[in-house]
C-alpha cells in the first residue's frame, strides 16, 4: 500500500492557514516543483487535494441534478446556470489533475492516468456533445452516446480518485469518511443516467392530467423531431424513450455491484447501506429544493436502500467466502432491491389513491432473473480477479 512510503517532512501543523486561499498559497510556495507520481505527500497537503476533489464532485452533483431537471421545463440553454454550476467543478478538476501531473504529489502512476484519461475523456465529450445539439438537435435522452461519454469521463475520473486515496490516505475515521463520499459520489454519477425515467414518468402524467412540466416550445420540438402533433405519443417520446427493463437492471443490478465493491473497500459492518444513505438523502433535500424553485421533481429512489442492506447482509453472512458472499448477495440483492421497488410503486395505488401520479417508474420485473444471475456471476468472479491483478502488480513492482 502507498500509505506506507515515507513521509514528506513539512511545515508544523500551526504552521498551515486555516482557509483554502492560505493553503493554496502555500502549497505553490512549497511543492510548486515537478516531481513523478508517489511523491511523498505530507498530510495537509493530501488532505487538500482531495478535500477540493470533493468540492468539484459536490459543484458537478448540484449543476448535473439541476440540469437533468431544467431539460425536462426547457429547451437546451449552453449558458443555463445548471451547466455553469458543473462548469465551476470541472474546472477545478483541471487544475487538480495539472497539480498532480506536474508535482506527482497525492496520487501514484495508475491513480494519475485513471484521473487524466477521466478528464480527457470528459473535455473530449463535452464539445462533442454541443456539436451533437447543433447538427440533431435537442437530445431527448439522458441515455444517448454523448451523455454516456460524459458519466464515463466522470467516472473513470472517479475511480482515480478514489485509488489514490485509498493507496496514499493513512487509516483513520477521516480517511472512512472520505472514503464513503468519494463512493456515494461514485453511486451517483453511475445512477444518473436513470434519472430519465424518474423525471420522465412525472412529466408525462402531469401532461396528461393537464398541467405539463414542459414548456410549449420543448413539447413542439420534441413533437417535430417525430413528425407529430403535440400529443401522447410525442410526449411519451419526450419524457419515456427508454425500454423499461432498462431501469431495474441499473438500478438494482449495476448499483448493487458498485455498493458491494464499496462495501469491500470501505471494510466496515453497514458501508454499503451508508453510501446507498447517503445518496438517497441528497435526493431527498433536492426533491424540496427543486419544486420549490418551480422545476419539474423525479421520483426518488428509495429502494436503494435495501439493496445497500442486502449487500451489507450478505458480507455479514458470508464471512470472507467467496462463492458464498456472492450467492447470498445476488439472492439478497434480488428480492430486497425489486420487493422495496414493488412495495415504493404501490405507495401511489395504497396511499394516493387516484392521485394521476407515480411513485416509481414502471419497470419489467422479468429483469429480476437477470440481475441475480448477473450479480453472481460477476461479484463471484471479482475476487479471483482482483487477486490475480494484486499478484501481477506485486511482480511487476518487484522486476
Amino acid at each position: 500500500m502507498m500509505s506506507g512510503m515515507a513521509k514528506a517532512v513539512d511545515v508544523p501543523a500551526d504552521v498551515i492557514p486555516r482557509s483554502p486561499i492560505g493553503k493554496t498559497r502555500l502549497f505553490f510556495t512549497r511543492h510548486w516543483h515537478r516531481g513523478a507520481p508517489g511523491q511523498p505527500t505530507p498530510d495537509w497537503v493530501l488532505r487538500f487535494c482531495y478535500g477540493m476533489w470533493l468540492a468539484a464532485f459536490a459543484f458537478k452533483l448540484l449543476g448535473s441534478s439541476w440540469d437533468m431537471s431544467w431539460h425536462f421545463r426547457w429547451l437546451r440553454d449552453d449558458l443555463a446556470p445548471p451547466h455553469l454550476i458543473n462548469t465551476v467543478g470541472t474546472v477545478i478538476i483541471v487544475v487538480l489533475v495539472a497539480i498532480h501531473s506536474y508535482t506527482g504529489l497525492g496520487c501514484d502512476k495508475r491513480s494519475l492516468r485513471l484521473m487524466q484519461i477521466g478528464l480527457l475523456t470528459f473535455l473530449v465529450a463535452a464539445p462533442l456533445d454541443v456539436i451533437n445539439h447543433r447538427v440533431n438537435g435537442l437530445d431527448l435522452t439522458a441515455w444517448s452516446p454523448s451523455h454516456m461519454m460524459l458519466y464515463l469521463g466522470t467516472g473513470i475520473m472517479q475511480a482515480g480518485v478514489l485509488l489514490g486515496w485509498l493507496r496514499l490516505a493513512p487509516p483513520g475515521r477521516f480517511r472512512t469518511g472520505v472514503l464513503l463520499a468519494l463512493w456515494a459520489f461514485f453511486l451517483e454519477n453511475t445512477f444518473f443516467p436513470n434519472g430519465q425515467q424518474e423525471y420522465g414518468i412525472l412529466g408525462l402524467r402531469a401532461w396528461e392530467r393537464g398541467t405539463p412540466e414542459a414548456e410549449k416550445s420543448l413539447l413542439d420540438f420534441a413533437a417535430n423531431q417525430i413528425g407529430h402533433p403535440v400529443d401522447r405519443t410525442a410526449v411519451l417520446h419526450f419524457t419515456m424513450p427508454i425500454p423499461e427493463w432498462v431501469y431495474p437492471l441499473w438500478g438494482i443490478g449495476v448499483m448493487a455491484l458498485i455498493l458491494a465493491l464499496a462495501r469491500q473497500t470501505l471494510g466496515r459492518r453497514w458501508s454499503a447501506s451508508l453510501v446507498a444513505l447517503a445518496y438517497v438523502a441528497y435526493r431527498s433535500v433536492m426533491w424540496p429544493l427543486l419544486l420549490g424553485l418551480g422545476f419539474p421533481v423525479s421520483t426518488v429512489p428509495f429502494y436503494l436502500l435495501f439493496v445497500g442492506l442486502a449487500v451489507d447482509l450478505a458480507f455479514a453472512i458470508g464471512r470472507d467466502h467467496g462463492l458464498l458472499t456472492a450467492g447470498v448477495g445476488a439472492l439478497l440483492v434480488t428480492a430486497f432491491g425489486y420487493g422495496a421497488f414493488w412495495l415504493q410503486s404501490q405507495f401511489r395505488p395504497w396511499v394516493l389513491g387516484d392521485a394521476h401520479t407515480e411513485s416509481a417508474p414502471p419497470a419489467a420485473y422479468w429483469t429480476a432473473a437477470v440481475v441475480l444471475a448477473g450479480v453472481f456471476v460477476l461479484w463471484a468472479a471479482a475476487g479471483p480477479a482482483s487477486r490475480r491483478w494484486a499478484a501481477r502488480r506485486s511482480v511487476l513492482e518487484t522486476a
